[in-house]
């Protein structure tokens, strides 16, 4: 089986020992973001608004990277560690996704890497 790394400074690098994605006979596999500027390294300031827009836009990069889009995501796992706030998510992601609506799993967790 034939893959491909995909790799973008448009993007945060990986934090681990893992790639942003994966490109497997015509599939992209792209580990999940949290809200670091891919610039800096660093966490974004603000609250959730402002996270969710930045993991979608370093999402939303390594897809066009990979050659693919939004358009074309099958399923996506969201991890919160505060579903108070789900609302507001599920605004952002509605507006990024548009008419297309991939199956979705939303969870919540005790914590996520680099305290988000």
């Amino acid at each position: 089986m034939e893959f491909r790394t995909v790799t973008t400074s448009l993007a945060p690098q990986a934090i681990g020992p893992y790639s942003q994605a994966i490109e497997v006979e015509g599939m992209l596999y792209v580990s999940g973001q949290i809200p670091l500027h891919p610039e800096t390294g660093q966490m974004v300031e603000g609250g959730i608004v402002e996270q969710t827009k930045q993991v979608l836009r370093n999402l939303a990069q390594i897809l066009t990277v990979g050659g693919s889009n939004l358009n074309y995501v099958v399923k996506t796992t969201i991890y919160m560690t505060d579903l108070s706030q789900f609302e507001e998510v599920n605004q952002l992601y509605a507006k990024a996704f548009g008419a297309h609506k991939p199956a979705r799993s939303t969870v919540q967790v005790a914590a996520l890497p680099k305290g988000r």
